[in-house]
């Protein structure tokens, strides 16, 4: 349709008439994103109460958890870094996509504020994790590290109380999850609408020429960078998989990899037909216990706990996007602001509800802690669901490979002999 508007002048009507529908989709993407993080934090780190039974167990299972998420983000970076999708778009397209931009730009990335803060001193990223004011904190997307901060800090709280105190703050944490989540839901069935009005209003403005008339040759290098990108995204996944899910089983486990592969394949096509690791964690359950041979004990506690802050799969693509997003615009992203994806992508990916949808939300609040325009999501929307279908089947893969080393670390792993 942006193409169509572009070659026969409907812009004024596009403009009028359909942009306005992808604004309050964005506008409810960054609605949404502070409650989602805060309740699911809260939610997930204070429902660890047999943290202190299963000490031994939960250390290395969220050790394991944040150290493979890191990892796929590194991985994520190293690819889009080297591959540079973004890179592939003319001089002009990115000139626009920066223009089109700007005025959410022009308060974000790279003031004069923000490069000062910059030079106080090395340890400043560390001080501004830390609010002097919980509401100002939440009052904005781009402070999200204090609220993640906040959220860690109240969940580690409620662990040490009394579970006569902790029960009903639990309870309203988890209700307001609950809420959240269909919030989510009903947000993410205005979708189809909200991604044609984005993806129109950035097709539009790219096929018009500087003459006014259409200028169809942007487009096809915006299809081509999008080609590049969906690689990129693909490559880590493969690369993700490949070294460090199948590495640490051949490392620490007696699992043979087709073995491994063969029992979790059903939790896999499962994962990727949903996009949604919640739906799949039933399937995952049973895939571990029955074929892989992990124990009920291990199983009942590394996996729901992984489907809640293992999203190794989204995290990878959260950094490859943010930096694609970049280059597109042609913005420049320093390792400070790299350091930061990193770590925003780590800390988000725990409060990242396993439903269909909520890695988009994560991603606006990546862009815009370092400074890149939330809108900037328009470019790959159009070909995101592919690729949340990938990333939901690696984080399914990524869930059990973990599931199979603690179980293996307690010697509760027994396979059932072929």
């Amino acid at each position: 349709y942006g193409i169509a508007a572009a070659q026969f002048q409907w812009t004024g009507f596009a403009t009028n008439w359909v942009v306005p529908f992808g604004d309050i989709f964005m506008n409810l993407l960054k609605l949404i994103a502070v409650p989602l993080v805060l309740t699911s934090l809260v939610a997930g780190v204070a429902s660890l109460s047999d943290f202190k039974k299963l000490s031994r167990m939960g250390s290395k299972t969220i050790g394991l958890y944040i150290a493979t998420t890191a990892v796929a983000v590194t991985i994520g970076l190293l690819v889009v870094n080297v591959l540079q999708p973004g890179a592939q778009l003319p001089e002009a397209t990115k000139a626009k996509l920066e223009a089109q931009f700007q005025a959410n730009a022009a308060d974000k990335a790279k003031g004069d504020s923000t490069e000062a803060a910059r030079q106080r001193g090395p340890l400043q990223p560390l001080v501004d994790m830390v609010p002097d004011n919980f509401f100002g904190s939440a009052s904005s997307n781009r402070n999200m590290l204090q609220l993640v901060f906040v959220s860690l800090l109240i969940g580690i709280s409620l662990v040490q109380v009394s579970s006569e105190h902790r029960k009903p703050v639990l309870s309203l944490f988890e209700g307001m999850q609950a809420v959240v989540i269909k919030l989510v839901n009903m947000i993410m069935l205005m979708a189809p609408i909200g991604v044609f009005a984005l993806i129109t209003k950035t097709i539009t403005s790219l096929a018009i020429g500087e003459d006014g008339q259409a200028d169809l040759g942007q487009i096809g290098a915006v299809l081509g960078a999008l080609g590049y990108y969906c690689i990129a995204v693909i490559i880590g996944l493969l690369l993700h998989i490949s070294i460090v899910y199948l590495g640490l089983l051949k490392l620490l486990t007696p699992l043979k990899i087709p073995q491994f592969f063969k029992a979790i394949a059903p939790a896999q096509l499962l994962a990727f037909s949903t996009s949604s690791s919640g739906a799949t964690l039933p399937v995952t359950m049973r895939q571990c216990k029955e074929k892989l041979g992990t124990s009920k004990e291990t199983t009942s506690f590394v996996l729901p706990l992984g489907a809640t802050i293992n999203m190794d799969g989204t995290a990878l693509y959260q950094a490859v996007a943010a930096v694609f997003i970049a280059q597109a615009s042609g913005m420049s992203l320093d390792m400070g602001d790299q350091l930061t994806i990193v770590i925003t992508a780590v800390l988000a990916s725990i409060g990242t509800a396993a439903v269909p949808g909520a890695g988009i939300i994560m991603l606006v609040i990546i862009l815009e802690a370092v400074g890149i325009p939330g809108e900037g999501i328009a470019l790959i929307l159009g070909v995101d669901r592919i690729l949340d279908m990938l990333r939901t089947t690696t984080n399914v893969t990524g869930d059990a490979a973990v599931c199979a080393i603690i179980a293996h670390s307690e010697k509760q792993l027994h396979p059932p002999s072929e």
